[in-house]
Parts: C-alpha cells; sequence; structure tokens
C-alpha cells in the first residue's frame, strides 16, 4: 500500500510537469473519450506561458531526470507506439544536464579507487561533459615518467537509487495500463520497462563499458579506419572509468569538420561500412552510435566513446542480415 502510494506520487509529480511544459497541448482532444478530453483542459490551465511550443516533451523529460530522459530516448525509436510527430520531438532530447560538484566528484573517484585522489591522479580538472547518468573530467596520469591527458567517466551521487524509484514507478503504471486497457496490453508498456530497465542498469555498472571497450579493442585492432580508447583498469572501478582522452573533431561538429577539410562523402562511408562490419563480422556493435560519440582524429580515423550501450547479435542473425 505504502509503496503503491510512493509511486503514485512520483507519476502525479511528473504528470505535473508534463501539464506545467505543455506537453498535454500536443494531444488532439478530439480524438480523446469525453473524460480524457475534460483532464486535458484542466491540464492546461496550468501550462506555462511564454513557453516553446517545439520540443515540449523533450523539456519536460529532462527536467524529471535521468531516468526519464532515458525513457525519451527509448521511445524516439518507436513511432509505432508514441507517433511520428512525438518520434521526432524525442529525437532532439539531449542527454546533457547540468554538472555534479567538483568536490563531491574527486569524493566519489577516492572512494571508488581506494586511495587519495593525488594517487591516482597528477591532475583532475572540472567537468567537461555531463551527462543522466554519468559526467566526464579530464584528468593528468604520470606513467613511467610521461605525462599522459585521461579521461574520467563519474556516476552521478545517488543515480542507482533514483533510477530504481523512478523505474518502479514506470512499472507500477505498466502493470495498471496493461490491466484497465487492452490497447496499452497491445503497445506492451511492461516489455518497455523491462528492456529500459536492463538498459540503464548496464550503464550504471562502468566495468561493463570498460569491458565493452576492451572487447571491441581486440576485434578492430587490424580495422585502419577505426579504433576506441585504451581503458586504464587500474583506475576502473564500478563507479568510475578512465580511459585515454580522445583528440579529435566530433561528428555533430560539422563547421569544425569542413573546416579540417574532411570529406564527408567518405566519413558517410567510413560510419557505415564499420557499423556493418562490427555488426557482421564480430556480432559485437556500439548500440548508440549518434554523432556525438564518434570522432575523427588526426589521422582520419574513426573513434568512438560512450559504450554503455552495446549489441549482440548471434551466427545465424549475422547470416541472415548479411544475405
Amino acid at each position: 500500500m505504502i509503496s503503491a502510494l510512493a509511486h503514485s506520487a512520483r507519476l502525479a509529480h511528473a504528470l505535473y510537469v508534463f501539464a506545467r511544459e505543455g506537453v498535454f497541448g500536443v494531444a488532439d482532444p478530439a480524438a480523446l473519450p469525453p473524460q480524457a478530453q475534460f483532464a486535458v483542459r484542466m491540464a492546461r490551465l496550468i501550462e506555462r506561458r511564454g513557453a516553446a511550443t517545439s520540443g515540449r516533451l523533450s523539456r519536460a523529460l529532462t527536467r524529471l531526470g535521468p531516468t526519464y530522459v532515458k525513457l525519451g530516448q527509448f521511445l524516439a525509436t518507436r513511432p509505432d507506439v508514441v507517433g511520428v510527430a512525438m518520434a521526432r520531438d524525442l529525437e532532439n532530447l539531449q542527454d546533457k544536464l547540468p554538472p555534479f560538484p567538483q568536490a563531491q566528484a574527486e569524493a566519489m573517484v577516492a572512494a571508488a579507487l581506494e586511495k587519495p585522489l593525488a594517487q591516482a591522479f597528477s591532475q583532475f580538472g572540472a567537468p567537461v561533459a555531463a551527462a543522466s547518468i554519468a559526467q566526464v573530467h579530464r584528468a593528468e596520469i604520470v606513467q613511467d615518467g610521461v605525462r599522459k591527458t585521461v579521461a574520467v567517466k563519474v556516476l552521478r551521487p545517488n543515480v542507482s537509487a533514483r533510477v530504481r524509484r523512478d523505474l518502479g514507478a514506470f512499472m507500477f503504471a505498466a502493470r495498471r495500463m496493461e490491466a484497465v486497457s487492452a490497447e496499452a496490453r497491445r503497445l506492451r508498456p511492461i516489455e518497455i520497462v523491462e528492456t529500459l530497465s536492463r538498459s540503464v542498469a548496464m550503464e550504471m555498472d562502468l566495468r561493463l563499458e570498460a569491458a565493452a571497450l576492451s572487447e571491441m579493442a581486440e576485434n578492430t585492432r587490424d580495422d585502419a579506419e577505426f579504433r576506441v580508447p585504451t581503458v586504464d583498469w587500474d583506475r576502473t572501478s564500478h563507479h568510475v572509468l578512465t580511459m585515454e582522452w580522445v583528440d579529435g573533431i566530433a561528428l555533430n561538429d560539422r563547421a569544425g569538420l569542413e573546416a579540417a577539410g574532411i570529406d564527408l562523402r567518405d566519413l558517410g562511408r567510413k560510419v557505415i561500412q564499420n557499423f556493418l562490419r562490427h555488426a557482421l563480422r564480430d556480432g559485437f556493435f556500439h548500440a548508440d552510435m549518434h554523432p556525438g560519440n564518434l570522432f575523427v582524429d588526426d589521422a582520419g580515423r574513426l573513434v568512438a566513446v560512450d559504450f554503455g550501450i552495446m549489441g549482440r547479435l548471434g551466427l545465424k542473425e549475422r547470416r541472415f542480415l548479411a544475405e
């Protein structure tokens, strides 16, 4: 009973945020039953005035935090479930949030590595990127007298507990939906939440990402056009991932690519061919290979980062796709 009340309270808060951001203004009232039409009209009374009409759902999900951001990114791939217009809105959902404090990050790294920060790194800089699950810091280490730049990925404080609470509320809502609506059962919301839960669980153990990096590095060691950063296993744990710093131009920086004289058509060929090579040759591929996770280095090679979501294909599936 207490759990049901807690889930209901969290879902009510989410509905309030949706209403404030004008999400219900996207719905076509004519397609809804009378009770739902009345609920939409009531929700629109508290809609925030002056807000941009585009990106309403994306803004609301970002305000609600990491689990909702991940849900939105997942639903962006399912226009058959949420509709084409809403899927396009969700495609613009950026996995970017304000960073958590530097002192907190430093304390978490020291605790995770079980040593003072100064023993692990000669320099530990401010965050350079902050996403829903973790943030990345630029740092330096000294190995054999040589100073090296590394990227240190640190999980957000208490993110696991928050995600568990949100996913519990999602599952509560999904079960109620399937219990009362045949249309909801057709869309299989319980299965959607279960898939999301598995995906987020993998992202919250950075040792799994480090293992994925190492496996793909082994698979692609002889590939001339693709590489992945090297993992520093001595400075990696459940909550911290340390890897080689990548110097390059992100594929979402079109102006930078053009200024550097990169052949964009050839770059497109590299992206497609390398993805297919990983999927069909190796059966192990980067499942979040969007332009923000890909760089071009000085040698013209593709460098991939953010290996939190990976995909596998068995030999039978690979043969089917190849044929």
